[in-house]
């Protein structure tokens, strides 16, 4: 019989083995979420959800990007595929024409509107059997980590 990843990676200091986890993790989920939806990608779903975050006004890219923790590049390929999908408006900042700001359109209601149900449904299933506390620390540990990260990538000079 194959050995698990955990018995695999037995011995291991507990912080590498969470740093690969992290990698299995992503790629086990983006195949789930890949698998989601026939029009887009998770991906694709992950900045038409966080654009609903801004309730005041649309984004402007960088803004955005700083959410997803994605780079200005990679924020902007992924807008325009969903512009041309009809799913996001890209337009001008009405007081710094230099900046771009993104705005979804009625056609990305319609998403949520055709899978709403089912995206609760998978939500709750990837979180079955998980106390709210335990999320709560989860939370908590990947958002110390992820600004750790930051920090790192400030001592580098990257930003």
């Amino acid at each position: 019989m194959e050995k698990t990843r955990d018995e695999l990676l037995e011995g291991y200091p507990i912080e590498r083995r969470v740093f690969g986890t992290f990698f299995a993790f992503g790629n086990k989920l983006q195949t789930a979420a890949d698998s989601f939806y026939e029009e887009i990608t998770s991906k694709q779903f992950f900045m038409i959800m966080c654009l609903r975050l801004f309730q005041e006004k649309p984004p402007t890219i960088k803004e955005l990007s700083h959410v997803m923790g994605s780079s200005h590049q990679n924020v902007k390929q992924i807008a325009l595929k969903l512009e041309r999908q009809g799913y996001v408006e890209i337009v001008t900042d009405e007081k710094d024409r230099r900046k771009s700001r993104l705005k979804l359109t009625p056609k990305a209601a319609e998403l949520r509107e055709k899978y709403g149900k089912q995206e609760v449904s998978f939500m709750e299933g990837l979180f079955e059997g998980i106390p709210k506390e335990d999320l709560a620390a989860t939370y908590r540990t990947m958002a110390a980590i992820e600004e750790n990260l930051a920090k790192i990538k400030r001592n580098e000079g990257v930003e």
